[in-house]
């Protein structure tokens, strides 16, 4: 029995068409029919959002959303097919249960989660989540970033230049050292086994994510198996800098 650590609603397959306007996908169910999903990716999904491609949609029942189906899946074909999570809505969501059940050992013994807390020099981010124990264990700042390009079995990010990762990295660094500052990569796809920083899209975003690394900051690549059922942890991939 597998231990899913999120499970999907029940999901309708179809046939990527195209994506435009970043929020929107037409898709051909199986059953023929056409319908315009919101695709909630503000990102340029490099590598996965080929027309033709397999997708699976969940549907909502709230008779207020424009559009009643989300693309949550889309399967891709870099080494053997592999499904890929394109929902950025849910990678939060699903590390906040891994934190809940310990699942990151590397973090240690926290006894509570807060979620978007406000950090920074200037006050106006928020991190993701921040985790606290029994002193003098030292509070835990942790940002997590939704990753799905990849070349071959190595997971990169970001996809695209990113001026609020930049920013990310830099507060966090700032932390350091009264504190701990962790950037965790949730990899969505469970076919990399190596996780290194996109120097070619952003020279910036891995030059910065270096200079973090020496001065303390720590990297969580985090691998998860992504399929229709559901999506489970299956460790860390290797960080290569």
């Amino acid at each position: 029995m597998i231990d899913w650590l999120y499970r999907y609603p029940p999901l309708y397959s179809g046939t990527l068409l195209k994506r435009y306007k970043r929020f929107f996908a037409d898709i051909q169910l199986d059953s023929g029919e056409i319908v315009t999903a919101h695709c909630p990716n503000t990102g340029p999904m490099t590598g996965v959002s080929t027309t033709g491609s397999k997708v699976q949609l969940s549907q909502s029942d709230n008779p207020k959303r424009k559009l009643a189906y989300t693309l949550e899946l889309i399967q891709v074909h870099d080494t053997e097919p592999t499904w890929v999570g394109v929902n950025t809505a849910l990678p939060n969501r699903i590390v906040k249960l891994a934190l809940e059940k310990h699942l990151f050992p590397q973090l240690g013994d926290y006894s509570q989660i807060k979620s978007e807390v406000v950090y920074g020099q200037d006050k106006k981010s928020r991190v993701d989540f921040y985790l606290t124990g029994k002193d003098p264990e030292p509070p835990i700042y942790l940002e997590v970033k939704n990753t799905t390009w990849s070349q071959s079995t190595r997971a990169i990010f970001p996809d695209t230049e990113t001026t609020r990762g930049q920013k990310h990295l830099r507060e966090l660094t700032a932390l350091l050292p009264q504190t701990r500052a962790v950037m965790l990569y949730f990899i969505n796809r469970g076919d990399c086994t190596e996780f290194a920083p996109g120097d070619v899209t952003d020279p910036i975003y891995g030059k910065l994510l270096r200079e973090g690394i020496a001065q303390g900051l720590e990297v969580l690549p985090c691998r998860f198996d992504i399929l229709p059922e559901g999506v489970r942890y299956l460790g860390l991939a290797k960080l290569s800098i």
